[in-house]
């Protein structure tokens, strides 16, 4: 079994294992050269959790493109409140963007959503995303969170992978929701590093309070046993990592850590290369 298992994040539905392990591997190896550390790894000791395909309509093809989606496919309720929080955040780091108010909230549900798609159309973090990719992202994240046949089938692909050998799970985006799910549904398991990268875990009601296993007063489980080390990195304006600190919702042991990453704060290469990243992985493999 793989020495590392990796769990890519939200909207790879049109990537692969191979694909997206040509861009994990050398960064991953970055991370470690940054940190200093003397552990080294092959490539055939990363393995990469692929569920991607879980979200493809029946009878496409891995080339085809994703389905056309405008402003009146956001649903209400949750992917509208999720948009909501999503275009908050990014009034709030980047000054630019009109913040939403409550003549936007008054306006009625369609405005609401058209408003916060042309807000953060004009974002940097969203710079080059089409706006049906966008929408794309945020209901996959609601399939996964409503949809139990789904869901256990990307936890079973992370949980395949999982072995004796396994010392450090890193995960990204979406992938951290799948990647802690399993880990939790694994007793036993021996995995030493537990890497979250920019995670949205920590938003209260919309994914924290819909985990599997649901937080107990308030708490959520440990992702393994108590010598697990767990490691949350987020940029400061990363979207997606809408709250930066997980200690809150999951105890004062995860060592949290805010990166820059520029422009592209929600992208995984960009974390990967980290120091505190490479840090963290070099312990688990030490």
């Amino acid at each position: 079994m793989a020495r590392i298992v990796c769990v890519h994040g939200v909207g790879k539905q049109q990537a692969g294992e191979q694909t997206l392990l040509g861009e994990w591997v050398p960064a991953l190896r970055d991370g470690l050269t940054r940190a200093g550390a003397e552990a080294q790894i092959a490539d055939e000791d990363v393995a990469m959790a692929f569920y991607g395909d879980l979200f493809l309509p029946p009878g496409q093809r891995l080339a085809g493109d994703d389905p056309y989606l405008s402003w009146w496919d956001v649903a209400p309720g949750w992917e509208t409140d999720l948009l909501m929080e999503w275009w908050g955040h990014a009034a709030v780091v980047e000054p630019h963007i009109v913040a939403p108010d409550t003549q936007n909230l008054l306006s009625g549900t369609s405005r609401t959503v058209q408003n916060a798609l042309l807000a953060l159309s004009q974002s940097r973090f969203f710079a080059g995303l089409a706006e049906k990719a966008l929408i794309f992202d945020l209901k996959q994240t609601h399939r996964y969170l409503d949809d139990p046949e789904l869901r256990t089938a990307a936890r079973d692909r992370v949980r395949a992978l999982i072995g004796p050998d396994t010392l450090a799970v890193v995960a990204h985006s979406l992938g951290s929701v799948v990647a802690y799910e399993a880990l939790c549904a694994e007793p036993g398991h021996l995995v030493r590093s537990f890497v979250t990268l920019g995670s949205p875990l920590g938003i209260r009601n919309l994914v924290f309070d819909r985990i599997n296993p649901g937080p107990v007063s308030g708490m959520g489980s440990w992702p393994g046993a108590p010598s697990t080390r767990w490691t949350n990195v987020a940029d400061a304006r990363d979207v997606v990592a809408l709250v930066k600190d997980l200690r809150p919702c999951f105890g004062p042991d995860i060592a949290c850590h805010l990166v820059p990453n520029g422009s592209h704060a929600h992208d995984v290469t960009h974390y990967l290369t980290k120091q505190i990243t490479g840090a963290a992985l070099a312990a688990g493999l030490g």
